[in-house]
């Protein structure tokens, strides 16, 4: 499951990229760590024309407590050996947690690469997993907004849809993939009049060709660590390159932080 994520890039570089504005209110530090219950950078499908921050891992409007639905599986209740031949139904329109947001409250939830482990040790042997050509992209995410009934404060989170794994975490032995968006499909993901049909048919797997991994430091496990070194390749790619490294690549574009605009009064 994709629970750990980087994102770097400058508030301008986003807002280029996906033609939108960042709200007067975004408060926005680059993260080469972002996991569960921390905040991260979203286009949702309520304003697709403006960037905001919200908490990762999903907590459904009509839950008691907060809860941390990270991932949210395409086919649901079904596919539960992880097949990646898979091509029926997608069952994440039923799941009482997803159904509403899937339908209604999408969002792109927007990065540079995830990391990944084994199935079996996950992140004692983690890996950097991103696309080739193309940084930043866009995970395809579902939000929502819970009350907390002793403070009244509402807090919107996310949760990134997963399908089964393509060749590249096949080759890490991990059973699953994040949904990355073609770009095409970007605007229509967050359009809340695109048909259910039109959106389960993005729920598909990234071809293989389009992406890379390789083995970087265990250390990425301490949530509390934030630095670039985190992402230094312990190992070789699992498939050969000629290109800039991703490290070099996000040191080159990112690191910008955001602080909200001031307004007169």
């Amino acid at each position: 499951m994709c629970g750990r994520y980087v994102l770097v890039q400058k508030v301008k570089v986003i807002e280029k990229r996906f033609n939108v504005k960042a709200s007067d209110s975004l408060e926005y530090s680059p993260s080469y760590n972002i996991g569960i219950g921390q905040k991260g950078l979203v286009i949702p499908s309520d304003n697709p024309r403006e960037l905001e921050t919200m908490v990762f891992g999903l907590t459904p409007f009509w839950s008691e407590k907060k809860t941390y639905f990270f991932n949210a599986r395409a086919e649901g209740d079904h596919n539960k050996e992880d097949n990646p031949e898979y091509r029926g139904a997608k069952g994440i329109i039923n799941k009482p947690a997803f159904r509403k947001p899937i339908r209604s409250q999408r969002c792109l939830v927007i990065a540079d690469c995830f990391i990944e482990g084994p199935k079996d040790i996950g992140l004692d042997e983690p890996y950097l997993v991103y696309l080739k050509n193309e940084r930043p992209f866009a995970f395809a995410g579902i939000w929502d907004e819970w009350e907390e009934k002793a403070t009244g404060i509402k807090i919107k989170s996310f949760a990134i849809i997963t399908v089964p794994a393509n060749g590249v975490l096949q080759k890490i032995n991990h059973p699953r993939c994040p949904v990355i968006l073609k770009r095409g499909d970007e605007s229509k993901w967050v359009n809340e009049k695109t048909a259910l049909s039109d959106i389960t048919s993005m729920l598909k797997t990234s071809d293989t060709d389009l992406m890379n991994a390789f083995r970087i430091s265990s250390d990425i496990k301490d949530i509390s660590k934030n630095n670039r070194e985190l992402l230094n390749p312990v190992g070789e790619r699992l498939f050969a390159e000629n290109l800039m490294t991703i490290q070099q690549d996000l040191e080159l574009h990112g690191m910008g932080h955001y602080k909200p605009k001031k307004r007169n009064v």
